[in-house]
């Protein structure tokens, strides 16, 4: 004979079954970051315009202006709040002073950081804790443009445990304006602004190729004035990220005063050359967002392949 069980099947009427789901909605989430869209007005610290006005530096926590050339932390901050999950791991192919590594750990990321000039990649690791050097922090110096780079980020990766990274940061020199050292393979000693295209080209492709596909990638540059015109680093750098693979998502204009070093005391001397040689002080520069998309790219190709024809 069977066993009676002595559970009751209890009946939830629907209007009450209802109101227990709305109070306690089911996550909702793009695949990419742990914005709850049910909740979607709580991220009012999330920028989504395209202009992006910061008074001054941050400069809390392991975060300082010592490196002429850094981003801002508050960019890295919008970054991974809108594009990366905690624990995802974000790629910095021109790693600098760490701004990338300080400000995942701080929002709960990993990171990898590449840095051309070993000294500068020893000396920012000291910001860092043995632990944190272990776990979340790994910092490699070398070409970002080179083949055998991507050899060393996987070799990283895996003892990350991942595959490929959720996000990649790009801040390359402007061409030439600051000198970062005085090695061939450095960005900012390309003889000319398509040398500097072509180096930048090969370091755009490694980021593809290292992304985890639906993933976001940050582009940030701005433009220069040379030889008596002004040279559009920040759009044939975004061409190039095109060429590498990439799908443009977003461009956004971010205002530079307050948050560029050196040109308080010569300001007078700027505004006379602007005045005698005909063009403007540069007050911005531009965040590119890309997304890599396999199958977005493979229909896009396919359909310029047909308006060829």
């Amino acid at each position: 004979m069977a066993r009676r069980s002595n559970l009751k099947v209890v009946e939830v009427p629907q209007q009450e079954a209802d109101l227990r789901v709305a109070e306690n909605p089911i996550k909702k989430c793009k695949p990419y970051n742990d914005i709850d869209l049910n909740n979607w007005k709580d991220y009012s610290n999330v920028k989504t315009d395209t202009l992006w006005l910061f008074p001054s530096r941050d400069k809390s926590d392991r975060h300082s202006n010592e490196y002429h050339g850094n981003y801002i932390p508050q960019l890295a901050e919008q970054f991974f709040e809108r594009f990366t999950k905690k624990k995802d791991v974000v790629l910095d192919l021109f790693f600098g002073s760490g701004t990338s590594a300080i400000e995942a750990l701080k929002m709960g990321r990993r990171c990898i950081g590449v840095e051309l000039k070993p000294e500068l990649a020893q000396h920012v690791s000291e910001k860092f804790t043995p632990k944190e050097l272990v776990t979340d922090v790994n910092i490699i110096a070398g070409d970002s443009a080179s083949e055998e780079i991507k050899d060393k980020i996987q070799a990283r990766l895996e003892i990350m445990g991942e595959e490929k990274a959720q996000f990649v940061v790009l801040h390359p020199p402007y061409d030439d304006i600051i000198k970062f050292s005085d090695r061939k393979e450095d960005l900012s000693n390309c003889s000319s602004p398509e040398e500097f295209y072509n180096m930048f080209e090969k370091v755009a492709q490694n980021a593809y190729d290292m992304l985890e596909d639906g993933r976001f990638a940050a582009l940030i540059i701005g433009d220069e004035y040379k030889n008596g015109r002004c040279e559009f680093l920040s759009f044939f750098c975004e061409q190039r990220m095109e060429k590498a693979g990439f799908i443009p998502k977003a461009v956004i204009v971010k205002d530079i005063q307050g948050n560029e070093r050196a040109k308080g005391k010569t300001a007078n001397l700027w505004r006379y050359r602007a005045l005698a040689g005909g063009f403007y002080i540069f007050q911005h520069e531009y965040v590119f967002i890309f997304q890599k998309d396999e199958k977005a790219r493979k229909k896009y190709l396919k359909m310029m392949e047909k308006q060829a024809v």
